[in-house]
């Protein structure tokens, strides 16, 4: 990949949306914010009927934490119309002192997407689609005179004399979840962030993810390291003399916290990811969360001072 500088490496947790267990997420979101982890993350499935809605749950969630970053992880685009998605991202940034962070997805699951009454997209439509969104809602979020309105014209999205607003309490980074070139050069041409997860894009194909992105990012004229590279790490941390356990799936981690602490921080070094989220595969995920605050992130920060 080349030599790369790096960003300071950002640290976070997954919250599952079940409606089965509400309790558990207001006391791992409490966990990161006390430990001062950088993000809560939390993935966006509305067609699944086991999962709370992703938004509403941040909003709780938000208004129990204050120093934690909130990232959906990431939104389904194709079932939340962007204009209301912009009012509603700059709402929680204000609301909660500018902590939003906007993970913004295509569309994957479309049989659960018509299912919900969204509209079946093609590859290269979705894509499409996510460009003039992402467009669209920075028109909405900038600044303007009073009762300005703006206009947008695209294929999927459109604004008629809108009015902007209101303008959010900081600069709302669209973090992509990607995978396919396509998306990865719409990463490196517009976004401010990368979501991909370990279980899908194990190790060894990163290298050909950081090169596309890094590569769109200089025909845009971007320097790629404004572009934050954020790895979903499911496992299980095993503390010494613990249970053991055998990793299933490639990219999921298994072993101790020293072992979770050289695999983070090779992929640090040599794969240029910078933005890690804590998935917890074993259960106990309080526990597992602990010890990732407190003794993962710790190692890992003090190995690079």
């Amino acid at each position: 990949m080349g030599e790369q500088q790096q960003n300071k490496p950002l640290f976070g947790l997954n919250i599952d949306p079940s409606a089965n267990n509400l309790q558990l997420a207001y006391n791992l979101a409490q966990i990161a914010d006390s430990t001062r982890l950088d993000f809560l993350g939390i993935q966006d499935h509305p067609y699944n009927g086991r999962f709370l809605d992703t938004w509403t749950l941040l909003t709780a969630l938000g208004s129990r934490t204050q120093h934690v970053r909130l990232l959906p992880n990431v939104l389904n685009l194709p079932l939340r119309p962007p204009a209301l998605l912009a009012k509603a991202a700059a709402t929680l940034d204000i609301l909660t002192n500018g902590r939003l962070e906007l993970g913004l997805g295509a569309g994957g699951f479309w049989e659960g997407i018509v299912s919900y009454g969204g509209v079946h997209r093609t590859p290269g439509e979705a894509v499409s689609a996510l460009e003039e969104a992402i467009a669209l809602m920075r028109t909405l979020w900038q600044p303007i005179p009073p009762n300005q309105t703006v206009n947008f014209s695209g294929h999927h999205y459109q604004l008629v004399n809108a009015h902007p607003g209101p303008t959010p309490a900081h600069p709302i980074g669209i973090w992509l979840g990607a995978l396919r070139p396509k998306m990865l050069r719409l990463t490196g041409y517009k976004a401010d962030g990368l979501l991909i997860s370990a279980s899908y894009i194990p190790p060894e194909d990163v290298p050909f993810i950081q090169q596309t992105i890094n590569d769109a990012a200089h025909e845009a004229g971007r320097n790629p390291q404004a572009i934050r590279r954020g790895y979903n790490l499911m496992g299980a941390i095993i503390q010494p003399g613990g249970r053991p356990m055998v990793a299933r799936r490639k990219g999921v981690i298994i072993g101790t916290p020293q072992h979770w602490i050289d695999e983070i921080l090779r992929y640090y070094h040599e794969l240029h990811m910078d933005t890690f989220i804590f998935w917890s595969i074993m259960g106990e995920e309080e526990k597992q969360s602990h010890i990732f605050a407190e003794e993962v992130v710790p190692g890992i920060l003090e190995q690079l001072t």
